[in-house]
């Protein structure tokens, strides 16, 4: 079934507001509107070309030649192109107002088509997997044109201890709408809560950006109001979650996978064992990272306890203003243009055509995020821009997965899509290029003191806050199988690993308990969250080579971006001398933010 990806950031990611001439998407690239010609076009065609391209195959692969495979491939690729073209339309409408009924049954009519259409396809990666070793392997060397697609037979494969029969596979793809509704769900209560701080009614998003706040009282009242509206509001949240999970237990279960992650580790072409080291590592360092920083920011904050709302404060020597949107599309394009010029060009479409959605709507989904469409258009960005330097770090964030889908276009619509875990290189990579620009730029301690401790902060919420979502969904995947989750259940759940990534600086407020309620990755996408501190521990290793100036470094890495899923994290690592799979390689990550942290205790002394 085609779903448009939702990688939303961070869930602390800030939105919207008055910031200079904020840009809007242009979507006329996909379709002009509902009932352009175009649209029925594409989708008249894709009801015939599935239906022929199970007449043409069905029960056949195993008798194709070389040549008659490629062509079965191509033509399952062309399927995915249109169906992935029609669904990103759908979606990029839905997410700028996902409380307008109109764009809700648009969205939710365009995926009961294709999934209706696309069911006879199901045969496709069921017969793959009949194949024999040997006879695929045969045939990938008979033909060089068929021979680029192993990897997404590899990944295919990768699926065959764990498919049931067709008539079953059929079903549960049919029955993925209904899943989806839950989503749907979930989304609209989001963008429909109502926070009461201090008599101004705010959304989601506006709630939020006010834990940044520098009046500490305005972040006390943003943070009750959230808590007094996600209590309010925990049973929805509650039974959003205990039947997502209970689906997936069931999904699990009769494909016989060994964990709840295990169809996330799969998908994201990475070997349980590396994960582990990379969670083991990271929680390690807690007293290291997270702890020691906090202990710092409580003393800068002049407090005996930090309280949750504390956490993303600003520094008191922070200055207060805001970033207009034309510095802040200046300070990143130079950034990316002084790493290489190649950069710079391929980023400024998405200020000049419409490519980026910018500003704060009602009813605009929350946070932001690089959607890649489909290989023969270009990606679109959306962030809710409240003017914040974290602001300006999300879009240097958002546009490096632009640039880096726009670069991996080439591999065509089936290897063009990266892992989750290799998909943030290029955006955790540009928010280090525009980081270290600002750094450099530093007049004085004092600024130089700021950028520091707001990129450990990112970093922290990055890595840290991260991979105790991923704890966190681990605690509460492993308990729905012994039953139903009571709202209690999972706000325990959430605060055992909350104190413990956050430290002893820290009180709790009445309410915080619920928070878990608002992250979208727990419901959209299970086990997501550890792709962001795998991005950036080894953004932080590649970016270790890049500063010690190694020889045709910029060459590499576009290479590695243009290789967009066609190769394994190790291939794409080795011209670097990298190897996640060394343990020892989260360390060399995890270092660089304790050494960061390291500066700031020495600009104490």
């Amino acid at each position: 079934m085609f779903q448009l990806p939702f990688p939303v950031r961070d869930a602390n990611a800030s939105g919207g507001g008055e910031f200079g001439d904020l840009p809007e998407w242009n979507l006329d690239d996909l379709y002009a509107g509902e009932d352009a010609p175009e649209l029925k076009r594409d989708l008249d065609w894709l009801e015939e070309a599935c239906r022929s391209f199970a007449t043409d195959y069905e029960g056949k692969l195993g008798d194709l030649d070389a040549a008659g495979l490629l062509e079965c491939v191509l033509r399952n690729e062309r399927i995915n192109m249109i169906a992935g073209r029609i669904m990103s339309y759908a979606g990029l409408r839905y997410y700028q107002q996902t409380t307008d009924g109109g764009r809700a049954k648009f969205m939710s009519d365009c995926q009961e088509k294709i999934t209706n259409f696309t069911t006879p396809l199901v045969f496709f990666t069921l017969e793959l997997n009949r194949l024999d070793d040997a006879h695929l392997d045969g045939l990938l060397a008979q033909n060089e044109d068929l021979a680029r697609y192993k990897p997404v037979f590899d990944r295919i494969r990768a699926m065959k201890p764990y498919q049931l029969s067709d008539e079953m596979e059929k079903f549960l793809h049919d029955l993925g709408v209904v899943g989806d509704a839950w989503e749907r769900l979930f989304d609209e209560t989001i963008a429909g809560l109502e926070f009461d701080v201090e008599g101004e009614i705010l959304g989601i998003e506006g709630t939020l950006n006010l834990l940044t706040d520098p009046d500490r009282d305005r972040r006390e009242a943003g943070a009750r109001a959230l808590a007094s509206v996600f209590t309010n509001n925990i049973k929805t949240f509650a039974r959003v979650h205990n039947t997502q999970a209970k689906e997936k237990e069931i999904l699990d279960r009769w494909r016989g996978m060994e964990t709840a992650q295990t169809g996330r580790h799969l998908s994201n072409h990475v070997e349980p064992e590396v994960v582990e080291a990379l969670r083991n590592a990271v929680v390690k360092a807690y007293p290291d990272l997270s702890h020691r920083y906090y202990a710092l920011k409580r003393k800068w904050l002049g407090l005996d306890r930090m309280q949750v709302w504390d956490r993303n404060a600003p520094l008191p020597m922070e200055d207060p203003k805001t970033v207009d949107w034309d510095t802040a599309q200046k300070t990143v394009m130079e950034a990316y243009s002084a790493f290489d010029p190649r950069m710079g060009e391929l980023a400024k479409p998405f200020f000049t055509d419409g490519w980026i959605d910018a500003g704060v709507k009602p009813g605009k989904a929350p946070g932001a995020f690089a959607h890649p469409t489909v290989t023969d258009v270009h990606p679109y960005v959306m962030l809710n821009y409240l003017g914040k330097p974290r602001d300006v770090m999300t879009l240097a964030h958002e546009l490096g997965h632009g640039v880096h889908q726009v670069l991996a276009a080439g591999q065509g619509e089936m290897l063009s899509s990266t892992p989750l875990t290799l998909a943030e290189t290029a955006s955790v990579f540009g928010e280090m290029l525009t980081f270290r620009k600002m750094l450099d730029g530093a007049q004085t301690q004092a600024e130089r003191k700021v950028l520091l401790a707001g990129k450990v902060e990112d970093m922290i919420n990055t890595v840290v806050r991260q991979i105790a979502f991923y704890d966190f969904e681990c605690k509460l995947h492993a308990a729905r199988r012994g039953g139903e989750l009571t709202p209690e259940d999972i706000n325990a759940l959430w605060m055992s690993v909350q104190a413990e990534s956050l430290g002893p600086e820290f009180e709790y407020m009445e309410g915080y308990e619920t928070f878990w309620a608002y992250i979208p990755h727990f419901v959209h996408s299970p086990f997501y969250v550890y792709a962001y501190a795998f991005g950036d521990g080894l953004v932080n290793a590649l970016y270790a080579v890049y500063a010690e100036g190694a020889e045709g470094f910029e060459e590499k890495y576009f290479d590695m971006l243009k290789a967009g899923g066609s190769k394994h994290h190790k291939e794409l690592l080795a011209p670097f001398g990298l190897d996640a799979s060394d343990p020892a390689f989260w360390d060399k990550g995890l270092s660089m933010i304790s050494g960061m942290i390291d500066e700031l205790e020495a600009m104490e002394d």
